[in-house]
């Protein structure tokens, strides 16, 4: 039934991105918005069918995995529709699933360590408060509501918080009393965290700082997001699926 309502829904919802008209073969940037439409609406699917074939303790973690993903499949389908019918680029509609998807990766990495281990909640809020810094200033550059220079500083300096609880701060005490499994998808979710999401700033540098200040690249600038968006959203979650899955098999 959770199958066939996903597939039903699926189905159903291209009709909103179909107004928009056809992509031109020539438009890398709208394939890519396409393509990565596309790959979120597979992961999401993938990650709630999975939610049934691990232990209890993990369910929670694949169904945020899912809902990461499915939130950002809906709104590609705006974003794509965007960019394509005025070639410019879609802010408010990135930022908006910024701010769901990306206060929900943090939780997954609490959610990740108090499956195995004792962790206490001031990480989630820490991590919480260093994401939407850097959101929020990310936007307001992007937006023209400050200088784009400042904000990209301010937001690096939250992103390098987040790193530094994660790699040096409680994240670092509690993954120590996890298992080998949890510390290695630990280890590599930082990873994503830390190579990841320096995708984003090198997008934005390319689309804000490059040139004499006064033109945004947006193709530069979308084409790069739309990596990212695919390598952090789709690959973080199948980090915690593949241990969710051996850590299931061993219980």
């Amino acid at each position: 039934m959770k199958l066939l309502l996903l597939l039903t829904t699926a189905i159903a919802l291209p009709s909103y991105a179909a107004g928009s008209g056809d992509l031109n073969i020539n438009d890398g940037v709208g394939i890519s918005f396409w393509l990565v439409t596309a790959a979120m609406l597979a992961a999401t699917v993938f990650f709630f069918v999975e939610r049934d074939q691990v232990s209890s303790k993990w369910k929670t973690s694949l169904t945020v995995a899912g809902l990461i993903c499915g939130i950002a499949f809906w709104h590609y389908l705006y974003m794509r529709g965007v960019w394509v019918e005025t070639g410019e680029t879609p802010t408010v509609f990135r930022y908006i699933d910024w701010l769901l998807t990306v206060p929900l990766q943090m939780v997954e990495f609490y959610l990740i360590l108090a499956a195995c281990t004792s962790v206490a909640g001031s990480l989630f809020k820490k991590l919480l408060i260093g994401s939407l810094v850097m959101l929020g200033f990310g936007f307001m550059g992007e937006a023209g509501m400050m200088n784009v220079t400042v904000a990209f500083v301010v937001g690096c300096a939250a992103w390098i918080y987040m790193i530094y609880e994660l790699y040096a701060g409680e994240g670092k005490s509690a993954v120590m009393t996890a298992s080998p499994a949890v510390n290695s998808a630990y280890k590599a979710m930082m990873l994503i965290i830390v190579f990841g999401w320096a995708i984003y700033p090198a997008g934005y540098a390319a689309g804000y700082l490059i040139g004499d200040g006064s033109n945004v690249y947006a193709q530069n600038l979308n084409l790069v997001y739309n990596l990212a968006d695919f390598v952090n959203k789709i690959l973080f979650g199948l980090v915690i699926w593949h241990v969710a899955v051996k850590e299931s098999s061993n219980a």
